[in-house]
C-alpha cells in the first residue's frame, strides 16, 4: 500500500521528520493497532493516531457515551449521548481522517475473545478502566508476542509503560496483583491528563510501529500535573512473573484468571491509577 498525492500532502509535516519520511508514511498506512477502550485515554491517542495515518484503527468498548464521559472523552459529543462509543468513535475519526479504516468491536475483551481479536492487529493501546480487563489485555499480548502500550490517570497525574514481549518487564511484573479497591470507585480525572497520556501512548505506539527512538521498555514514566513534575523510573522484569516469568502458570487466556484481578474497579497505586 503507498501514500497517495492527496495522503502525502495531508501528512507532509510528518514526512518531513527525519526517522519518519516517506518509507516511514507508507509504513503506518499499513499498521492496524487495537485500541482497548474509547475514553479519556482511548479517544486522545485514537485522535492522533488517525490523524497520523495508522492505516486501520480497532475500537473495542461496550459502552455507551454518558454525560459524564465528556468532560475527558473527546471522541465523542453531546449529540452523542446514549449511542455506542464505538460508533461515536469511528464517526469522529472518518470525519478526522477518512483515509483510515475504523473497525468497531462494540463488545467487552474477555478470556473467550482476546486472543482472536488481537490477531487481527500488530500493536494493542491499553485505555482500559478497569483492573481485569487491563491484566487481561497483557497477557493476551505477552503469549501473542505482540507489543502492548499502557497508561493509566486518576487525578492531574498517571503513568505510562510499553512491554515488548521478550525483551522488558509487562505489566504484571510491575503490578503482580491490583491493589485493594479504594472506597470510591471512581476517582477524578482531569480531561487535559487524561489526553496528555493518550498523545503518550500514540507518539510510543508510532514509535514501536515503526522502530525509531526508546521505547519506554523496561522504564516508567510517571507525570504529576499538579506540581508539573515529570520523571521516568526504571522497571525490571519479573522472573517470577505469572505470565511472562521463567516459571509461568499463565499460559493461556482462562477467565478464572481474572476474576480476583479487582473487577470492574478504578483505584490507585503506587505508580498511578488504572483509570481513564
Amino acid at each position: 500500500m503507498t501514500v497517495s498525492a492527496k495522503e502525502s500532502e495531508r501528512y507532509l509535516r510528518q514526512t518531513a521528520i527525519p526517522q519518519i519520511g516517506a518509507a516511514g508514511q507508507e509504513r503506518l498506512v499499513r499498521a492496524r493497532v487495537l485500541i482497548v477502550g474509547a475514553g479519556g485515554l482511548g479517544s486522545a491517542a485514537a485522535l492522533y493516531l488517525a490523524a497520523a495515518g495508522v492505516g486501520a484503527l480497532g475500537i473495542a468498548d461496550p459502552d455507551r457515551v454518558e454525560i459524564s464521559n465528556l468532560q475527558r472523552q473527546i471522541l465523542h459529543g453531546t449529540a452523542d449521548l446514549g449511542r455506542l462509543k464505538t460508533a461515536s468513535a469511528a464517526e469522529t475519526l472518518h470525519g478526522l481522517n477518512p483515509e483510515v479504516a475504523v473497525v468497531e468491536h462494540a463488545e467487552r475483551l474477555t478470556a473467550g475473545n482476546a486472543a482472536a481479536l488481537l490477531a487481527d492487529y500488530e500493536l494493542a493501546i491499553d485505555a482500559c478502566d478497569n483492573f481485569a480487563t487491563r491484566y487481561l489485555l497483557n497477557d493476551a499480548c505477552v503469549l501473542a508476542g505482540k507489543p502492548m502500550v499502557h497508561a493509566a490517570v486518576a487525578g492531574l497525574g498517571g503513568q505510562a509503560t510499553t512491554v515488548l514481549p521478550g525483551r522488558g518487564p509487562c505489566y504484571r511484573c510491575l503490578h503482580p496483583r491490583p491493589p485493594a479497591a479504594p472506597g470510591d470507585p471512581a476517582p477524578g480525572i482531569l480531561g487535559a491528563a487524561a489526553g496528555f497520556f493518550g498523545a503518550i501512548e500514540a507518539v510510543e505506539a508510532v514509535k514501536c510501529l515503526l522502530g525509531i527512538g526508546e521505547l519506554l521498555v523496561g522504564r516508567v514514566l510517571l507525570a504529576d500535573g499538579l506540581d508539573m513534575v515529570v520523571q521516568t523510573v526504571a522497571a525490571r522484569r519479573d522472573p517470577q512473573c505469572a505470565v511472562c516469568g521463567e516459571a509461568a502458570t499463565i499460559t493461556r487466556l482462562e477467565a478464572s484468571n481474572y476474576e480476583t484481578t479487582g473487577g470492574d474497579s478504578i483505584g490507585t497505586n503506587e505508580r498511578g491509577a488504572p483509570g481513564r
